[in-house]
């Protein structure tokens, strides 16, 4: 009997054993890292305070294609709608490039045979290869696209972008923006494709803003001069993104990336009300988001007269305001000075097919698991909108466009087996779901 007993006593320790470790093994799974181990959203507080309540303008408040919403008509402020692609979130905007080429729409490719940057340091330069990458079996990244090496200006690829876009419930795609002429160095004008943009994302209820980038002479004055063409170009266009405020004011959003090139006091003349060219109060007052990178940033773009800031980069201690654990701080700092903070996340970040030195800077996916752990992290500050880095930014490493396996003689690419190609466009509306379950308790 006591021999029994003992062995009864064994089983339930060796059972109560593996019980303990399966839950621990269990709690690993999740998006930890330092944030919650809740649900997306899950801690966040019904808390709006008295901050103001900008959001964006449905489909249903804006005009239709090149016509023009008659004045003072009542728009409705509303955070999503229902697109083709399923419901679709105005909070959830996502940066969108239009600089790829093919040489059957363009005659050549375009970016995806980027060149090998070489670092900056000669002697660190002399270790790692130089040259140009040879599509289509050799691109400028270390993924594979599922619609192959494409062209921006193929109509059957815009379209299936929009339809991945719509899938993922990002609302606004933030369109990668040159002036009309100029590119970046590995690219050519592509400004000309803004008006198919715009038809193909008002086809499928999304919005479009701008991104724009740096080019060769920008400053406070040539940024007033593009913002005046865009809006003068653009601005009534059904799919043009506008912010709303709680006021009802509607009015343009605008990202300036490396906002940093240019000093505070210069676009203090551009975006203060006693600028000498200042676009306040006048018919191309817009909302203006900086870029912040490093700390100091903070107090540059308050002075500079931005109406917020952005963190852009995909990977988590790049950069100041790309750290996770900033977050919090950035965004009490813009609370306490009426700016809106929008934090940037991606699903990895990995360069080194253009910049192979660049290795350090790498973060791997972990099958979506650095993802969930970003966007947590950003639902913790309750922000108004969150941007995705990227759809596809394919030299980065930072899409979420469908993706497939490819092997070559020379390569193997990176994929996101086990899951299918729809795999981060299925996290990204799992999440912007929940974001917007969470911002409706706040706004109650």
């Amino acid at each position: 009997m006591a021999r029994l007993r003992r062995k009864a006593c064994i089983a339930l320790f060796l059972f109560t054993l593996f019980i303990f470790g399966t839950m621990m093994g269990l709690r690993t799974l999740k998006p930890s890292d330092g944030f919650s181990d809740l649900a997306p959203g899950l801690e966040l507080l019904p808390m709006i305070g008295g901050k103001m309540d900008r959001r964006s303008v449905s489909r249903d408040a804006t005009a239709s294609p090149g016509q023009t919403r008659p004045a003072g008509s009542n728009t409705k402020a509303v955070l999503s709608n229902s697109g083709p692609d399923g419901t679709i979130f105005y909070d959830v905007h996502i940066f969108y490039y239009v600089w790829y080429g093919s040489p059957h729409m363009d005659g050549k490719y375009i970016h995806w045979d980027h060149i090998l940057v070489p670092h900056w340091d000669p002697k660190i330069a002399s270790s790692y290869p130089r040259g140009r990458h040879m599509p289509p079996e050799d691109i400028g990244a270390s993924f594979y696209p599922e619609l192959n090496p494409y062209s921006s200006r193929d109509p059957d690829v815009l379209e299936s972008h929009m339809e991945q876009i719509g899938a993922s419930a990002a609302g606004v795609l933030v369109l990668s923006w040159y002036p009309p002429g100029l590119a970046d160095d590995n690219g050519e004008p592509a400004e000309d494709l803004v008006p198919a943009v715009l038809d193909a994302a008002y086809r499928h209820n999304l919005k479009v803003a701008f991104h724009i980038q740096p080019y060769r002479g920008r400053n406070d004055q040539s940024v007033h001069d593009n913002i005046k063409y865009i809006i003068d170009r653009y601005g009534d266009h059904g799919a043009f993104y506008k912010f709303t405020s709680s006021t009802g004011k509607s009015l343009p959003l605008f990202y300036i990336y490396d906002s940093y090139l240019t000093p505070p006091e210069s676009w203090s003349e551009f975006l203060t009300s006693t600028g000498s060219h200042s676009v306040r109060g006048s018919a191309y007052d817009s909302i203006f988001i900086a870029l912040i990178v490093e700390e100091r940033h903070k107090h540059d773009i308050l002075a500079g007269g931005f109406d917020g800031m952005y963190t852009y980069f995909a990977s988590n201690g790049f950069s100041f305001g790309s750290s996770h654990q900033n977050w919090k701080a950035i965004k009490a700092f813009c609370d306490g000075n009426n700016l809106i903070f929008i934090p940037s996340v991606g699903p990895g970040y990995i360069d080194t097919s253009i910049r192979p030195w660049n290795n350090h800077n790498t973060r791997n996916r972990v099958n979506g698991r650095y993802y969930e752990t970003a966007l947590q992290a950003a639902l913790n500050v309750r922000p108004e909108i969150v941007t995705i880095t990227s759809f596809n930014e394919w030299h980065e490493g930072t899409q979420i466009e469908r993706a497939v396996p490819k092997k070559t003689v020379t390569r193997v690419y990176l994929d996101y087996q086990p899951h299918g190609p729809d795999h981060y466009l299925e996290l990204t509306r799992r999440w912007a779901e929940q974001f917007n379950k969470e911002k409706e308790q706040w706004l109650m």
